[in-house]
């Protein structure tokens, strides 16, 4: 009877075997994916804000006219042809991992949405933009790892979530961040049949991104302290700031994102170009007026913000930098917040130790990163360890958790979530219906600010 059976039990373990082999060429082909593609992502948006700042050099007046042009155009382009490419697409992907399964995602994550996001990210850059490409990342990751899993019987939610923990990993080459960063916000949970798949997809977008970019440590290595003393009066002043400041952007996104009251509401919904156009315009004027370079992620103000070049950062660089990332986000244009919250983090640390007149600059140009960080996404413990993997300060660990805690409560006394749930809502509803003399409202103008 054995003999009659084994044939049987041949074939089915063939067939474990089989699934068990698709799955493991899965996880290759959509972790190296996902890798190239942060690698790409990265050197075209560096290539981009290179292409805007030459151009600046040689024409101080022209971001009055590329910007708002800039932004109207992608704008545009992301409401006709690449809808749901809007904002930094890390909603969508939370948005999409809560859909039941009987449900389609192609029009939150998908290959089509990732191409246009990563072409009007680069419009938006080249046009002078307060813009980061790490969200797109998790987007594109995210897409990339559902294509690639459509070949084998995964979950969706799983692969969403590899997909956006290695973007993050791989856009920053910070891999544990990536992995918490999928449990705290992207999940909200700890998804033990996921966890594998996370894990592995993590490191191998890491790996390739470190074989074609080298290893290297985002910030550079930091090395600061914060002494014992009047140093630590910084940390909950740091912490009421950027938590504060962190939750009023919260805030007004949310707002903006689901309906402004009154006549500046109805402008915003007849006249979504135009207004695209004139914060454009606005995030031009910030740049000239405080005389700092506002476009961009932000990275080399942050950057000589926490090691030896404080003074080369203006004390006006965070406010201004805060609301032209504000402006460039409530446009709809598509384009991230996470490294550009660094970057005004940094510089409203500085003021922070401005106004204190304490000597530890350095250190809590760190805090702040930490602190508005966290009071934006109110997710504490994703932003002590980027910020601490970015720069390989051990020694500032403690204020940083305690800053990020901080910040985390100040911000939910503003906003009462993270603005990556908030927003994601947007998309798990349809949007109120118009009313009844707003004819040009469109379906999705509750869904342009994310």
């Amino acid at each position: 009877m054995l003999r009659l059976h084994r044939p049987k039990v041949y074939a089915r373990y063939s067939r474990v075997e089989a699934s068990h082999l698709r799955r493991q060429i899965l996880f290759l082909v959509g972790g190296l994916g996902v890798g190239v593609a942060a690698v790409l992502m990265a050197r075209a948006a560096d290539l981009a804000q290179d292409g805007f700042r030459a151009g600046v050099a040689a024409w101080p007046w022209l971001p009055l006219i590329v910007t708002p042009a800039g932004f109207a155009l992608s704008c545009l382009l992301a409401r006709n042809w690449f809808p749901g490419s809007q904002g930094s697409g890390i909603p969508q992907v939370i948005a999409a991992r809560k859909l039941p399964s009987t449900e389609t995602s192609g029009h939150l994550v998908s290959l089509r949405i990732a191409g246009g996001k990563i072409l009007l990210m680069l419009l938006g850059l080249v046009a002078g933009g307060s813009l980061g490409r790490e969200g797109p990342t998790v987007q594109v990751g995210a897409a990339i790892m559902q294509a690639a899993g459509r070949v084998a019987s995964i979950r969706r939610s799983s692969l969403l979530l590899a997909g956006g923990a290695a973007g993050v990993a791989a856009a920053f080459n910070t891999p544990l961040a990536g992995i918490v960063f999928a449990i705290e916000e992207l999940s909200r949970s700890f998804d033990s049949k996921a966890s594998g798949i996370v894990i592995m997809t993590v490191m191998l977008a890491g790996l390739t991104a470190q074989m074609l970019l080298g290893d290297y440590t985002y910030f550079g290595s930091s090395y600061v302290t914060l002494a014992p003393g009047v140093a630590w009066i910084a940390v909950p002043a740091v912490a009421v700031v950027g938590g504060a400041l962190g939750g009023l952007f919260n805030r007004i996104n949310v707002v903006w994102s689901r309906r402004v009251p009154g006549k500046l509401g109805v402008f915003i919904r007849r006249r979504p170009i135009v207004t695209a156009a004139l914060l454009g315009l606005l995030v031009a004027i910030l740049g000239l007026a405080s005389g700092s370079d506002v476009s961009g992620t932000g990275y080399e103000a942050a950057r000589a913000a926490i090691h030896q070049t404080p003074a080369d950062v203006s004390l006006w660089y965070g406010p201004a930098k805060l609301l032209a990332t504000l402006a460039s986000t409530l446009s709809g244009i598509p384009g991230g917040i996470f490294s550009p919250s660094l970057s005004i983090g940094a510089g409203l640390g500085l003021d922070v130790a401005y106004l204190l007149n304490v000597d530890a600059v350095q250190a809590i140009a760190l805090l702040g990163m930490c602190a508005y960080l966290a009071g934006v996404v109110q997710a504490p413990l994703t932003s002590v360890v980027i910020v601490q993997e970015m720069t390989l300060n051990h020694s500032m660990l403690l204020p940083l958790m305690l800053v990020a805690l901080i910040a985390g409560k100040i911000s939910s006394l503003i906003a009462p979530e993270g603005v990556y749930h908030a927003l994601a809502r947007n998309f798990a509803v349809p949007p109120p219906a118009p009313p009844a003399d707003d004819k040009a409202t469109t379906a999705d103008s509750a869904r342009d600010s994310v």
